[in-house]
């Protein structure tokens, strides 16, 4: 029953998700049940690419990126793979109709990280796109389900969430992807001469990102609407920590949101939505 091997694919993909973070796979469970596996499949399909850029650092990096976007293409061609990650994901490509110009950025974006270590104006903006901003757009696919209107008009705000979250992210892992990687995302930074000014001006764009994100989630369909904002809310909490801590400190630590706290914001946003008050 190739419906066993489909369903079997898209727990794997779960299974990643879960295992890699923990804050993703709570906003999942607020889904709608219908999006929840392709979602899943989505994250499963990302989280691998990023790590053979990331991780794999005793093996040939750039030649196992091209096989998985070799691959990629295959499974979405044919319909089907026996890499159970690349299997669920062309589901989902194929059933939403997910343009390969999404999954090329996104992939594209991986291979930056093989070749730079330091990014101008120019890349850093090709990168954010590339690597979060397409990621929020092939789940905005998810959730307009085919109307397209919707997704043009919700399209913008969910580039920003996705933006505002690998910012995010940046700051948070400026120490780690500095000593273990030696990449400095942001244009201009010097991490060893990294600066309290230098982190306002990112926090600044940051929260540019955050308030437009925000006019989007607002809108979305009511099965997904409490997911992202659940994300929303646990970034936001992450970002209050990071504002509060100086440069120093990022170069030294990395902060973290505790599991405590995230269950916190997991039922305030749950009775915030049930009151219709997001």
């Amino acid at each position: 029953m190739i419906e066993l091997f489909d369903k079997t694919c898209v727990e794997c993909s779960q299974l990643i998700t879960e295992r890699y973070s923990t804050s993703f796979s709570m906003g999942i469970r607020l889904f709608d049940k219908k999006y929840r596996g392709p979602i899943y499949s989505i994250y499963g399909f990302v989280r691998f690419a990023d790590e053979i850029v990331d991780t794999f650092h005793d093996h040939r990096k750039e030649e196992l990126l091209n096989e998985f976007r070799r691959d990629t293409y295959k499974a979405i061609e044919t319909g089907i793979s026996l890499n159970p990650v690349l299997h669920a994901f062309q589901q989902v490509v194929n059933k939403y109709d997910i343009e390969r110009d999404l999954i090329d950025a996104f992939l594209d974006s991986m291979a930056m990280d093989l070749h730079f270590h330091k990014y101008n104006d120019e890349f850093y903006k090709t990168y954010i796109y590339g690597s979060a901003e397409v990621v929020g757009l092939m789940c905005l696919k998810i959730f307009c389900a085919g109307d397209a209107a919707e997704y043009e008009r919700l399209k913008a705000p969910a580039c920003s969430l996705g933006s505002a979250f690998q910012k995010i992210n940046f700051l948070r892992d400026i120490k780690s992807d500095f000593d273990d990687r030696g990449r400095v995302y942001f244009p201009g930074v010097d991490f060893l001469n990294f600066t309290n000014e230098d982190k306002v001006n990112i926090e600044l764009d940051i929260k540019k990102d955050f308030d437009h994100a925000y006019t989007g989630i607002v809108q979305l369909p009511g099965g997904a609407r409490l997911g992202v904002y659940l994300a929303y809310v646990y970034y936001i909490n992450l970002f209050q920590k990071i504002k509060r801590s100086t440069a120093n400190r990022l170069k030294v630590e990395r902060i973290r949101v505790n599991d405590g706290k995230k269950v916190y914001l997991l039922f305030s946003s749950a009775l915030r939505n049930t009151l219709n008050i997001l």
